[in-house]
């Protein structure tokens, strides 16, 4: 197998979107979008259920600093409602997502089987060049994938830039400013917690760009090894069963592509694993270092007298919610480069299935041909 794509990315991804935004238009879309506006509001709702933990955090660490057993049973009882409106937010934006998810996989699927089976171009599509083998995974995994993560993605997107505009405020306000010495000289950074985690953020969104650049490739190519074992195995399937009638030398033919299919899986799964494990190296690291650097950052203001434990507490945590919101691509970078992916595999099969337009039959082209007189394309 080839692992130089002979398919153009960005015409792949121009044909993915020009099939794929028709769920988005037209007169029925109202609802899709009406949908959407209500996942922006429970996401609007579940930051301020945040937000308001964000001071109860504050709060109940306030009390514990000053033994108050009075300030801590409010606390407590002020958790059940937070706790219960947190649950019921989160319960509902996974059925409204997945309702988008699942009525946009279904248009498109339908779309792909539809213009698949047209004029037969699913028996025609083995003479056209390039990688477009196994068009039955691309059109039920990669579909599906296609369609599920932009859902995912631009909720989460919405959700940090709201997160970081809310939090940025805390940590401004909470940190204030900070002053120190280098050298003789006297420097004064005001909101030096948003400085730090910007400057921060950069960092790790930097090595991760490195690190993870060819992760979306490296997927692309373990995909159509998957697909390639799947096929193998339903040629030896049908020989066994006798949809097939083939020698005992095409038999032990078709046994020793399984095997060679099941080795470049194999030998592509171990691709990934190195390279996931790059940037997992990044990813947990950032896990694990970013509630410490919020408390590092601090901790001098809190020895100081200049900060209360609730306070510490409340800028420590939402240091960890802005960088988080900063560094959205870093914990979903291996996501997007499996989105990339089956969105480009879809792009290219759409692209394959456009070159058969052309071969399509004089009495076939009048049902196909608009009135403009080009070949239909959905």
């Amino acid at each position: 197998m080839s692992e130089n794509s002979t398919g153009n990315p960005h015409q792949e991804w121009l044909r993915f979107w020009q099939s794929a935004s028709g769920f988005w238009r037209g007169l029925a879309a109202w609802r899709v979008w009406l949908f959407c506006a209500l996942l922006v509001v429970i996401v609007v709702l579940q930051l301020y259920v945040q937000f308001r933990f964000n001071y109860w955090n504050r709060d109940f660490f306030n009390a514990l600093e000053s033994r108050s057993p009075d300030r801590l049973r409010t606390q407590a009882l002020l958790l059940v409602p937070l706790c219960g409106a947190s649950i019921v937010l989160a319960v509902a934006s996974v059925w409204g997502r997945m309702t988008v998810q699942r009525k946009w996989r279904e248009w498109l699927t339908t779309h792909l089987i539809d213009y698949w089976v047209e004029n037969e171009r699913y028996a025609r599509l083995a003479q056209v060049q390039g990688e477009h083998k196994i068009p039955e995974y691309r059109i039920a995994e990669d579909a599906r994938i296609a369609t599920d993560a932009p859902i995912d993605f631009a909720l989460g997107l919405v959700s940090s830039l709201l997160t970081a505009i809310i939090f940025i405020q805390i940590l401004w306000n909470v940190g204030g400013e900070a002053a120190f010495s280098v050298f003789d000289y006297r420097l004064w950074i005001p909101g030096y917690l948003v400085v730090s985690v910007v400057v921060y953020s950069g960092i790790v969104t930097m090595a991760m760009l490195l690190v993870g650049s060819p992760l979306t490739r490296v997927i692309q190519i373990k995909d159509q090894a998957e697909a390639e074992l799947i096929t193998a195995a339903h040629l030896l399937r049908d020989i066994g069963e006798g949809v097939t009638q083939k020698g005992e030398e095409a038999e032990v033919k078709v046994k020793r592509g399984l095997r060679q299919a099941l080795q470049d899986a194999m030998m592509q799964w171990r691709r990934l694993r190195w390279q996931l494990m790059r940037t997992t190296l990044v990813s947990h690291g950032n896990s694990l270092l970013a509630p410490i650097i919020g408390l590092v950052l601090c901790a001098p203001k809190f020895l100081a007298d200049a900060m209360t434990l609730g306070e510490l507490t409340q800028a420590a945590a939402a240091f960890t919610l802005v960088q988080g919101s900063f560094n959205w691509l870093v914990d979903n970078y291996s996501r997007v480069a499996d989105w990339v992916s089956s969105l480009e595999r879809v792009g290219g099969l759409l692209l394959s299935l456009d070159q058969l337009n052309h071969e399509v039959s004089p009495a076939d082209r009048e049902k196909t041909v608009s009135p403009v007189g080009s070949v239909r394309r959905f």
